[in-house]
């Protein structure tokens, strides 16, 4: 007689039932729901709808589950446009770092749409709101990177973020940015660290 299998003995894989409709306004609920689980699946699955960007972006500043909140995060960057960038630049003011380098990184990736908001971020009356925008410009793949590090060389008053732009413009600069990184020593010319950082980034361009 042929021996037959105990049903106890074949791996069953388990069936998760979603309590929630598959379109945008389902899944917009799905990620207030008190399971980080389920929270996480929506926040992947909203990545197929085109407008769903304000709902991730809004549902980022209170979430609080890391494994969430890096799904949103990439659901964001995939979906990308002016609606996200939107939604992610109230995060340079957060005062939750994990947030906030979260937005970084996000908008880093999104060069074209971020443009145009960057001069506007570089003269922003918050000092650490231009920092981490220098701090964006270090990653953001954008042809006018280094006219955005000039402009802070040659205008901001504060010498952190001077400071910060210093140390992008290590990485990007060229000959052309040699007047620009001269006139911020000679704006901090009673900063040792400016001085410095400014003849470092000189010596860097100039035996490039």
């Amino acid at each position: 007689m042929a021996l037959k299998k105990s049903i106890d003995a074949v791996a069953l894989r388990s069936v998760e039932i979603r309590d929630y409709p598959r379109d945008l306004a389902g899944l917009s609920a799905q990620l207030r729901d008190p399971d980080p689980a389920s929270r996480r699946w929506a926040a992947r699955d909203l990545a197929g709808f085109e407008k769903a960007g304000p709902v991730v972006c809004a549902a980022l500043q209170d979430e609080a589950d890391p494994s969430v909140r890096a799904a949103l995060f990439t659901t964001a960057s995939r979906l990308g446009g002016n609606a996200v960038v939107q939604g992610l630049l109230p995060l340079l003011r957060c005062e939750d770092a994990e947030l906030r380098n979260g937005a970084i990184e996000a908008l880093a990736g999104l060069p074209e749409a971020v443009a145009p908001y960057i001069e506007a971020l570089l003269r922003d009356a918050d000092s650490d709101v231009r920092i981490f925008t220098v701090n964006l410009l270090n990653d953001l793949r954008h042809e006018r990177v280094p006219v955005w590090l000039t402009q802070v060389l040659l205008e901001d008053p504060e010498v952190n973020v001077v400071g910060a732009a210093l140390d992008v413009m290590a990485e990007v600069g060229t000959p052309q940015s040699l007047p620009a990184l001269r006139a911020a020593k000679q704006r901090f010319a009673d900063s040792p660290f400016i001085g410095f950082s400014v003849d470092l980034v000189i010596g860097r361009i100039e035996q490039a």
